[in-house]
């Protein structure tokens, strides 16, 4: 049996005070652009402290609630039967009906909770709910009351009609995205850096990325596989303007330029250099990466330190201290993990040194990057200048 409606419970937006109902209003663009890529006039509105989706006849159920969990700011949807208010008997007789549909062999313990929206009502919540467990008792002979710890927790809200609900499936939990920003995601085909952009999108933060492609040393599946990637992060962040760099001509001029075992880190700081420039043009206020202490050459903290030399925004890794069974957990929850293990190279594995220097000096660093010339300015020019973009939906 469909729903009639959902309701969606959120935590952190209520503690936000003055500011409540700016983050509401995120949340509900958020929900209407996730409902309007399914069939359907799902309408979601704003009622008394409420958040509420009104849904269409013959909609598709399992589409709804799985476009609600992809919305972030959402901690709970409880699906709800709206059943029309005439009076006291027939909100009980509403009430153990939706029981029998919903919880037809119950036989456990459970609680009524009873909200008054509607003031005139001329009974209490708490006389409501006292009368209508008993109505429940007299139907399930066998369930029992438990008002600290029960199994069921069945929920009235009486409004301009009625409102029940018992169940509350996980939302995404996080902030609405757009209330906390821009950031630019330096996006491979790995694993670790969708789970960045995810993480990082959950606590409001749009993301936008940038992808450094290396043909011919990287193949057209290779860029096609970080596009799909983008697509999946996309589900939970909205959408994405993906930049698609052709890193080739850079990448060379480096290898034939610098000693091998500093070409990780050099590299590193022109991806770096280049992420910026597209992140102040897109008005973004940091970089993100999948970056995590150890995990690689690159990764350890003075390598770290070393690529945040160039950058003048900030530089956020929100999975620096995880382990990778930690990261790849949370790639298989937002599906991302099946995609980035695909066998397609990206121009970070292509040209990396036997022996890459995992404690770079930066004043040799310097001093190898200043030997580039102006050279290297012209190439960053040409790759700035002949980016894709690729909008993600």
């Amino acid at each position: 049996m469909l729903v009639h409606a959902f309701l969606i419970k959120y935590a952190e937006i209520a503690l936000k005070g003055k500011n409540r109902y700016r983050f509401e209003d995120a949340l509900v663009h958020q929900m209407e652009i996730a409902l309007s890529k399914i069939e359907g006039d799902f309408e979601v509105k704003k009622e008394q402290g409420r958040v509420y989706v009104f849904c269409p006849e013959n909609y598709d159920y399992d589409e709804a609630v799985d476009a609600l969990q992809h919305v972030f700011g959402i901690v709970g949807i409880c699906p709800v039967m709206i059943y029309e208010e005439q009076g006291f008997e027939k909100l009980a007789e509403d009430v153990v009906s939706y029981m029998k549909q919903w919880h037809p062999d119950f036989n456990g313990t459970f609680k009524v909770w009873t909200r008054r929206a509607k003031k005139s009502y001329p009974i209490s919540s708490m006389e409501v709910s006292a009368e209508l467990g008993g109505r429940i008792l007299d139907a399930f002979p066998e369930a029992s009351v438990d008002v600290h710890h029960p199994e069921l927790d069945l929920s009235v809200e009486i409004r301009d009609k009625i409102y029940v609900y018992s169940q509350t499936i996980p939302g995404a939990g996080g902030m609405p995205i757009g209330t906390n920003g821009k950031a630019m995601l330096l996006l491979s085909g790995g694993i670790d850096s969708p789970v960045a952009g995810y993480m990082i999108a959950k606590r409001g933060v749009k993301i936008d990325a940038v992808y450094f492609h290396a043909p011919p040393y990287t193949s057209e599946r290779a860029k096609q596989k970080v596009v799909d990637l983008a697509r999946l992060v996309a589900k939970y962040s909205g959408p994405i303007r993906l930049h698609v760099v052709n890193f080739t001509d850079i990448q060379l001029y480096i290898y034939d330029q610098c000693p091998h075992d500093e070409l990780t880190i050099i590299m590193r700081r022109y991806m770096m250099r280049i992420a910026e420039h597209f992140a102040k043009k897109d008005r973004c206020l940091g970089l993100i990466t999948g970056e995590s202490i150890g995990q690689v050459a690159s990764q350890t903290l003075q390598s770290l330190a070393s690529t945040n030399e160039v950058c003048t925004l900030p530089v956020y890794r929100p999975v620096i201290g995880f382990d990778k069974e930690e990261i790849v957990r949370i790639s298989r929850k937002i599906d991302t993990f099946e995609t980035s293990i695909q066998p397609f190279e990206d121009c970070c594995t292509i040209f990396v040194a036997k022996h890459p220097v995992t404690k770079p000096n930066l004043k040799v660093i310097r001093c190898s990057e200043q030997k580039l010339s102006e050279k290297i300015d012209e190439l960053m020019e040409t790759a700035l200048n002949t980016t894709e973009i690729i909008e993600i939906q």
